[in-house]
């Protein structure tokens, strides 16, 4: 088990898009069971690479009855319906506040030996690949937030004991609401 660090909500990496994943190879596969290991020893629901310092578009995710992973993904919103929920992230620990995701998703992405992967999730898990996506383009879910509730959520994350006093940034989302990319 190879259990890495968790960046956190400051980390410039967080904000920066990742990039395409090229290379099926050994350091990739290396890259997904660290992805694992961490996840699951902290608890998570996914953990996207730049999660760990790693600026390539690989997720992790185990929810909802569901686990496995995406590299290079998209997702596309089924349905128009969405749901409004407590979501958390490792990057910004112990928190968590309602955000407004799609109900029902279909991601496409591939596997470590690159043969094409397609996920379909409700509710948990459709939540769990929007966010994680999300991570992949520099954009967290303090980013979705109303504007009420992102600015609770700041001066919650000011307060916290992990929080070392850098200048949050909170990213415009370059991408529309529902619907991925």
């Amino acid at each position: 088990m190879t259990v890495q660090p968790i960046r956190l909500f400051g980390d410039p990496v967080l904000r920066t898009k990742a990039d395409e994943v090229v290379d099926f190879d050994k350091e990739l596969r290396t890259l997904v069971k660290d992805l694992w290991d961490t996840m699951e020893d902290q608890g998570g629901a996914g953990l996207a690479a730049p999660q760990l310092g790693v600026s390539l578009r690989v997720f992790t995710y185990h929810c909802d009855g569901f686990a496995g992973h995406l590299i290079n993904p998209t997702w596309t919103a089924v349905g128009g319906d969405d749901q409004l929920g407590p979501e958390g992230c490792l990057s910004i620990p112990g928190m968590s506040w309602d955000c407004l995701r799609s109900q029902h998703v279909v991601a496409r992405g591939w596997n470590l030996h690159g043969e094409p992967v397609e996920v379909e999730g409700t509710d948990l898990l459709a939540r769990c690949i929007q966010h994680e996506t999300d991570h992949l383009d520099g954009v967290l879910f303090l980013d979705r937030l109303d504007e009420e509730t992102r600015k609770a959520a700041m001066r919650e994350i000011r307060q916290a004991p992990w929080f070392d006093g850098a200048t949050p940034v909170i990213k415009q989302n370059p991408h529309p609401l529902f619907g991925g990319r």
